[in-house]
Protein backbone atom coordinates (compact mmCIF):
# COMPACT_ATOMS: atom_id res chain seq x y z
CA UNK A 1 0.00 0.00 0.00
CA UNK A 2 1.15 3.52 -0.83
CA UNK A 3 0.21 6.87 0.71
CA UNK A 4 -1.00 9.06 -2.14
CA UNK A 5 -1.82 12.77 -2.06
CA UNK A 6 -3.99 14.46 -4.65
CA UNK A 7 -3.79 18.24 -4.54
CA UNK A 8 -6.43 19.74 -2.27
CA UNK A 9 -7.22 16.41 -0.63
CA UNK A 10 -6.01 14.59 2.45
CA UNK A 11 -3.50 11.77 1.79
CA UNK A 12 -5.10 8.35 1.33
CA UNK A 13 -3.76 4.81 1.09
CA UNK A 14 -3.87 3.11 -2.30
CA UNK A 15 -2.51 -0.08 -3.80
CA UNK A 16 0.00 -0.01 -6.64
CA UNK A 17 -2.79 -1.11 -9.00
CA UNK A 18 -4.99 1.74 -7.79
CA UNK A 19 -2.12 4.13 -8.47
CA UNK A 20 -1.82 2.79 -12.01
CA UNK A 21 -5.56 3.24 -12.54
CA UNK A 22 -5.38 6.80 -11.19
CA UNK A 23 -2.63 7.68 -13.66
CA UNK A 24 -4.58 6.07 -16.52
CA UNK A 25 -7.60 8.22 -15.59
CA UNK A 26 -5.51 11.40 -15.58
CA UNK A 27 -5.50 11.85 -11.80
CA UNK A 28 -2.29 13.61 -10.75
CA UNK A 29 -0.73 12.85 -7.40
CA UNK A 30 2.34 12.74 -5.17
CA UNK A 31 3.27 9.37 -3.69
CA UNK A 32 4.37 10.53 -0.23
CA UNK A 33 4.77 7.13 1.44
CA UNK A 34 8.47 7.67 2.15
CA UNK A 35 8.54 11.48 2.08
CA UNK A 36 5.93 12.64 4.57
CA UNK A 37 8.42 15.07 6.12
CA UNK A 38 9.08 16.85 2.80
CA UNK A 39 8.27 20.54 3.17
CA UNK A 40 8.29 20.54 6.97
CA UNK A 41 10.65 23.53 7.02
CA UNK A 42 9.62 25.09 3.69
CA UNK A 43 8.03 28.10 5.40
CA UNK A 44 11.45 29.16 6.70
CA UNK A 45 12.89 29.32 3.17
CA UNK A 46 9.92 31.10 1.63
CA UNK A 47 10.63 34.04 3.94
CA UNK A 48 14.04 34.66 2.35
CA UNK A 49 13.89 33.53 -1.27
CA UNK A 50 16.90 34.54 -3.38
CA UNK A 51 16.84 36.80 -6.39
CA UNK A 52 19.29 36.77 -9.28
CA UNK A 53 21.28 39.33 -11.24
CA UNK A 54 20.71 39.64 -14.96
CA UNK A 55 22.88 37.23 -17.00
CA UNK A 56 26.30 38.76 -17.54
CA UNK A 57 28.76 35.93 -18.31
CA UNK A 58 28.37 35.59 -22.06
CA UNK A 59 32.14 35.57 -22.62
CA UNK A 60 32.27 32.38 -20.52
CA UNK A 61 29.06 30.76 -21.75
CA UNK A 62 29.38 31.14 -25.52
CA UNK A 63 32.63 29.15 -25.97
CA UNK A 64 31.02 26.20 -24.16
CA UNK A 65 27.93 26.36 -26.36
CA UNK A 66 30.16 25.74 -29.37
CA UNK A 67 31.11 22.36 -27.91
CA UNK A 68 27.53 21.10 -27.85
CA UNK A 69 26.50 18.57 -30.48
CA UNK A 70 23.57 16.39 -31.45
CA UNK A 71 25.87 13.38 -31.98
CA UNK A 72 26.10 12.30 -28.35
CA UNK A 73 22.39 12.75 -27.60
CA UNK A 74 21.46 10.69 -30.69
CA UNK A 75 23.75 7.82 -29.78
CA UNK A 76 22.82 7.90 -26.10
CA UNK A 77 19.08 8.12 -26.69
CA UNK A 78 19.15 5.26 -29.18
CA UNK A 79 20.61 3.06 -26.46
CA UNK A 80 18.47 4.48 -23.64
CA UNK A 81 15.28 3.71 -25.56
CA UNK A 82 16.42 0.17 -26.39
CA UNK A 83 15.37 -1.04 -22.94
CA UNK A 84 11.89 -2.53 -23.12
CA UNK A 85 10.80 -0.16 -20.37
CA UNK A 86 12.51 2.05 -17.80
CA UNK A 87 9.59 1.59 -15.41
CA UNK A 88 11.00 2.09 -11.94
CA UNK A 89 9.84 -1.27 -10.52
CA UNK A 90 11.08 -3.33 -13.48
CA UNK A 91 14.35 -5.17 -13.96
CA UNK A 92 15.03 -3.21 -17.16
CA UNK A 93 14.31 -0.02 -15.21
CA UNK A 94 17.17 -0.93 -12.92
CA UNK A 95 19.38 -1.96 -15.85
CA UNK A 96 18.74 1.32 -17.68
CA UNK A 97 19.69 3.26 -14.56
CA UNK A 98 22.95 1.33 -14.27
CA UNK A 99 23.68 1.98 -17.95
CA UNK A 100 23.13 5.72 -17.41
CA UNK A 101 25.33 5.72 -14.31
CA UNK A 102 28.11 4.04 -16.27
CA UNK A 103 27.65 6.46 -19.18
CA UNK A 104 28.06 9.47 -16.87
CA UNK A 105 31.26 7.91 -15.53
CA UNK A 106 32.56 7.16 -19.03
CA UNK A 107 31.91 10.71 -20.20
CA UNK A 108 33.61 12.10 -17.11
CA UNK A 109 36.74 10.00 -17.67
CA UNK A 110 36.87 10.79 -21.39
CA UNK A 111 36.15 14.52 -21.36
CA UNK A 112 37.09 15.98 -17.96
CA UNK A 113 40.74 16.91 -17.47
CA UNK A 114 42.31 14.84 -14.68
CA UNK A 115 42.67 17.99 -12.57
CA UNK A 116 38.88 18.42 -12.77
CA UNK A 117 37.96 14.77 -12.21
CA UNK A 118 39.12 14.90 -8.60
CA UNK A 119 36.50 17.60 -7.97
CA UNK A 120 33.62 15.54 -9.44
CA UNK A 121 31.59 12.94 -7.58
CA UNK A 122 29.13 10.51 -9.20
CA UNK A 123 26.81 8.75 -6.78
CA UNK A 124 23.65 6.72 -6.65
CA UNK A 125 20.90 7.92 -4.34
CA UNK A 126 19.36 4.60 -3.23
CA UNK A 127 15.62 3.91 -3.26
CA UNK A 128 13.61 0.99 -1.93
CA UNK A 129 12.18 0.10 -5.36
CA UNK A 130 15.57 -0.70 -6.91
CA UNK A 131 15.98 1.98 -9.59
CA UNK A 132 18.17 4.61 -7.95
CA UNK A 133 18.53 8.29 -8.68
CA UNK A 134 21.91 9.58 -9.89
CA UNK A 135 23.62 12.68 -8.50
CA UNK A 136 26.73 14.07 -10.19
CA UNK A 137 28.38 17.00 -8.45
CA UNK A 138 31.08 19.42 -9.58
CA UNK A 139 32.40 20.92 -6.37
CA UNK A 140 32.70 24.67 -6.04
CA UNK A 141 36.03 26.39 -5.52
CA UNK A 142 34.83 28.61 -2.67
CA UNK A 143 33.08 28.33 0.69
CA UNK A 144 29.84 29.42 -0.98
CA UNK A 145 27.63 26.36 -0.48
CA UNK A 146 24.67 27.54 -2.59
CA UNK A 147 24.10 24.58 -4.91
CA UNK A 148 22.72 24.77 -8.44
CA UNK A 149 20.72 21.71 -9.61
CA UNK A 150 20.03 20.74 -13.23
CA UNK A 151 17.77 17.70 -13.52
CA UNK A 152 15.68 15.29 -15.56
CA UNK A 153 13.89 12.02 -14.80
CA UNK A 154 15.33 8.81 -16.17
CA UNK A 155 12.34 6.46 -15.85
CA UNK A 156 9.63 5.78 -18.40
CA UNK A 157 6.21 4.18 -18.27
CA UNK A 158 3.45 2.98 -20.49
CA UNK A 159 -0.04 3.90 -19.34
CA UNK A 160 -0.16 0.22 -18.36
CA UNK A 161 3.31 -0.51 -16.89
CA UNK A 162 3.55 -4.09 -18.14
CA UNK A 163 3.65 -2.82 -21.76
CA UNK A 164 6.79 -1.51 -23.51
CA UNK A 165 7.77 2.11 -22.80
CA UNK A 166 10.71 3.38 -24.86
CA UNK A 167 10.26 6.86 -23.35
CA UNK A 168 12.19 8.69 -26.06
CA UNK A 169 10.71 12.10 -25.26
CA UNK A 170 9.41 11.42 -21.73
CA UNK A 171 12.01 11.80 -20.45
CA UNK A 172 14.79 10.24 -22.45
CA UNK A 173 15.11 13.56 -24.24
CA UNK A 174 15.64 15.54 -21.05
CA UNK A 175 18.02 12.93 -19.67
CA UNK A 176 20.39 13.08 -22.64
CA UNK A 177 19.90 16.85 -23.02
CA UNK A 178 21.43 17.57 -19.62
CA UNK A 179 24.03 14.84 -20.12
CA UNK A 180 25.24 16.69 -23.22
CA UNK A 181 25.36 19.93 -21.22
CA UNK A 182 27.45 18.19 -18.56
CA UNK A 183 29.83 16.84 -21.23
CA UNK A 184 30.35 20.28 -22.77
CA UNK A 185 30.98 21.87 -19.38
CA UNK A 186 33.55 19.36 -18.15
CA UNK A 187 35.32 19.27 -21.51
CA UNK A 188 35.76 23.02 -21.02
CA UNK A 189 37.32 22.41 -17.58
CA UNK A 190 34.39 24.10 -15.84
CA UNK A 191 35.28 24.90 -12.23
CA UNK A 192 32.25 26.57 -10.67
CA UNK A 193 32.55 28.91 -7.73
CA UNK A 194 29.42 27.32 -6.25
CA UNK A 195 28.68 23.59 -6.50
CA UNK A 196 26.75 22.50 -9.59
CA UNK A 197 24.87 19.20 -9.58
CA UNK A 198 23.23 17.14 -12.31
CA UNK A 199 20.39 14.90 -11.12
CA UNK A 200 18.68 12.04 -12.95
CA UNK A 201 15.65 11.06 -10.87
CA UNK A 202 14.10 7.63 -10.59
CA UNK A 203 10.36 6.97 -10.44
CA UNK A 204 8.99 10.34 -11.51
CA UNK A 205 6.17 8.45 -13.20
CA UNK A 206 5.30 6.78 -9.88
CA UNK A 207 4.33 10.09 -8.27
CA UNK A 208 7.58 12.12 -8.21
CA UNK A 209 9.08 9.49 -5.93
CA UNK A 210 12.78 9.94 -6.65
CA UNK A 211 12.90 13.72 -6.58
CA UNK A 212 10.80 13.85 -3.42
CA UNK A 213 13.25 11.54 -1.67
CA UNK A 214 16.25 13.58 -2.80
CA UNK A 215 14.61 16.91 -1.93
CA UNK A 216 13.60 15.58 1.50
CA UNK A 217 17.20 14.52 2.19
CA UNK A 218 18.50 17.94 1.18
CA UNK A 219 15.88 19.66 3.30
CA UNK A 220 16.71 17.46 6.31
CA UNK A 221 20.34 18.55 6.23
CA UNK A 222 19.41 22.19 5.53
CA UNK A 223 21.14 22.16 2.17
CA UNK A 224 21.39 25.60 0.61
CA UNK A 225 19.79 25.05 -2.81
CA UNK A 226 20.23 28.25 -4.77
CA UNK A 227 18.30 27.22 -7.90
CA UNK A 228 16.85 24.07 -9.46
CA UNK A 229 15.93 23.61 -13.12
CA UNK A 230 14.00 20.62 -14.52
CA UNK A 231 14.18 19.34 -18.12
CA UNK A 232 11.27 17.02 -18.90
CA UNK A 233 10.51 16.50 -22.63
CA UNK A 234 12.74 18.61 -24.88
CA UNK A 235 12.44 17.05 -28.34
CA UNK A 236 8.99 17.64 -29.86
CA UNK A 237 8.09 20.40 -32.31
CA UNK A 238 4.49 19.95 -33.35
CA UNK A 239 3.95 20.25 -37.10
CA UNK A 240 2.76 23.69 -38.12
CA UNK A 241 3.84 25.38 -34.86
CA UNK A 242 6.64 27.77 -34.00
CA UNK A 243 9.74 26.23 -32.44
CA UNK A 244 9.93 27.57 -28.88
CA UNK A 245 10.81 26.89 -25.25
CA UNK A 246 7.85 26.42 -22.96
CA UNK A 247 8.48 28.18 -19.65
CA UNK A 248 6.19 26.67 -17.03
CA UNK A 249 4.73 29.28 -14.69
CA UNK A 250 2.81 27.12 -12.22
CA UNK A 251 4.43 25.19 -9.37
CA UNK A 252 7.64 27.13 -10.03
CA UNK A 253 9.36 30.26 -8.75
CA UNK A 254 7.34 32.62 -10.96
CA UNK A 255 7.37 35.74 -8.77
CA UNK A 256 7.40 39.04 -10.62
CA UNK A 257 10.36 41.38 -10.85
CA UNK A 258 10.24 43.89 -8.02
CA UNK A 259 13.80 45.26 -8.08
CA UNK A 260 16.70 45.42 -10.50
CA UNK A 261 17.26 41.72 -9.83
CA UNK A 262 15.21 38.81 -11.13
CA UNK A 263 13.40 35.84 -9.67
CA UNK A 264 14.18 32.45 -11.13
CA UNK A 265 11.58 32.03 -13.89
CA UNK A 266 12.25 35.56 -15.13
CA UNK A 267 15.98 34.81 -15.00
CA UNK A 268 15.43 31.66 -17.08
CA UNK A 269 13.60 33.70 -19.72
CA UNK A 270 16.57 36.06 -19.89
CA UNK A 271 18.85 33.09 -20.54
CA UNK A 272 16.64 31.98 -23.45
CA UNK A 273 16.71 35.49 -24.91
CA UNK A 274 20.48 35.76 -24.62
CA UNK A 275 21.75 32.31 -25.55
CA UNK A 276 19.13 30.39 -27.57
CA UNK A 277 18.11 30.70 -31.21
CA UNK A 278 14.41 30.25 -30.43
CA UNK A 279 12.00 32.27 -28.24
CA UNK A 280 10.24 31.33 -25.01
CA UNK A 281 6.54 31.20 -24.36
CA UNK A 282 4.77 31.07 -21.00
CA UNK A 283 2.67 27.99 -20.41
CA UNK A 284 1.17 25.95 -17.58
CA UNK A 285 0.82 22.27 -16.75
CA UNK A 286 -2.15 22.84 -14.47
CA UNK A 287 -0.72 20.41 -11.91
CA UNK A 288 2.57 19.36 -10.30
CA UNK A 289 3.70 17.78 -13.55
CA UNK A 290 7.38 17.08 -12.98
CA UNK A 291 10.19 16.96 -10.45
CA UNK A 292 10.49 20.73 -9.99
CA UNK A 293 7.35 20.44 -7.86
CA UNK A 294 9.19 18.33 -5.27
CA UNK A 295 11.74 21.09 -4.72
CA UNK A 296 9.08 23.76 -4.63
CA UNK A 297 7.30 21.71 -1.97
CA UNK A 298 10.49 21.88 0.09
CA UNK A 299 10.55 25.66 -0.31
CA UNK A 300 13.45 25.80 -2.76
CA UNK A 301 13.35 27.98 -5.91
CA UNK A 302 12.69 25.81 -8.95
CA UNK A 303 11.90 26.26 -12.64
CA UNK A 304 10.79 23.97 -15.44
CA UNK A 305 11.17 24.27 -19.19
CA UNK A 306 9.42 21.99 -21.68
CA UNK A 307 9.54 21.50 -25.45
CA UNK A 308 6.63 23.79 -26.34
CA UNK A 309 3.41 25.24 -25.08
CA UNK A 310 1.93 22.50 -22.94
CA UNK A 311 -0.93 21.96 -25.38
CA UNK A 312 1.50 21.38 -28.27
CA UNK A 313 3.65 18.82 -26.48
CA UNK A 314 4.13 15.22 -27.56
CA UNK A 315 0.91 13.18 -27.35
CA UNK A 316 2.72 9.86 -27.80
CA UNK A 317 4.10 9.77 -24.27
CA UNK A 318 3.24 6.85 -21.99
CA UNK A 319 2.84 4.59 -25.00
CA UNK A 320 4.84 2.32 -27.30
CA UNK A 321 4.94 5.20 -29.79
CA UNK A 322 7.18 7.45 -27.68
CA UNK A 323 10.06 6.72 -30.05
CA UNK A 324 12.79 8.64 -31.85
CA UNK A 325 11.59 7.50 -35.29
CA UNK A 326 7.85 8.07 -34.91
CA UNK A 327 7.79 11.44 -36.65
CA UNK A 328 9.87 14.28 -38.06
CA UNK A 329 8.42 16.28 -35.18
CA UNK A 330 11.02 14.59 -32.94
CA UNK A 331 13.99 16.94 -33.26
CA UNK A 332 17.52 16.61 -31.92
CA UNK A 333 18.31 20.17 -32.98
CA UNK A 334 15.43 21.30 -30.77
CA UNK A 335 16.93 19.33 -27.89
CA UNK A 336 20.22 21.14 -28.48
CA UNK A 337 18.57 24.45 -27.62
CA UNK A 338 17.76 23.06 -24.18
CA UNK A 339 21.35 21.87 -23.74
CA UNK A 340 22.37 25.48 -24.37
CA UNK A 341 19.96 26.61 -21.67
CA UNK A 342 21.36 24.16 -19.12
CA UNK A 343 24.95 25.25 -19.86
CA UNK A 344 24.00 28.89 -19.42
CA UNK A 345 22.10 28.11 -16.19
CA UNK A 346 25.16 26.34 -14.74
CA UNK A 347 27.69 29.02 -15.62
CA UNK A 348 25.60 32.11 -14.91
CA UNK A 349 24.51 30.86 -11.49
CA UNK A 350 27.47 28.68 -10.55
CA UNK A 351 30.13 31.17 -11.59
CA UNK A 352 33.48 30.10 -13.00
CA UNK A 353 36.78 30.22 -11.14
CA UNK A 354 39.37 30.78 -13.82
CA UNK A 355 42.16 31.08 -11.23
CA UNK A 356 41.89 27.48 -10.00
Amino acid sequence: MRLVQVEGQEPAWASELEKINMKAQGVNFFDITETQALGSSAHLRTLSQPSYNKPNASELVKPVLKKLSTDGPKENLEHFTSFRTRYYRSETGRESQQWLLNKVSEITKEFAPKSLQEHISIKEFPHSWGQNSIITRINGTSDDDRVIIISAHQDSTNMWPFLPAPGADDDGSGSVTILESYRALISSNFRPVRPVEFHWYAAEEGGLLGSQAVAQAYEARSANVYAMSQYDMTAWVKAGTREEVGVITDYTDDRQVVTLTLFLTAFNKELVDLYLDIPWVETKCGYACSDHASWRKAGYPSVFTIESQFGNSNKNIHSTNDRIDISDEFSFSHMLEFSKLAVAFAIELGGWSKDD
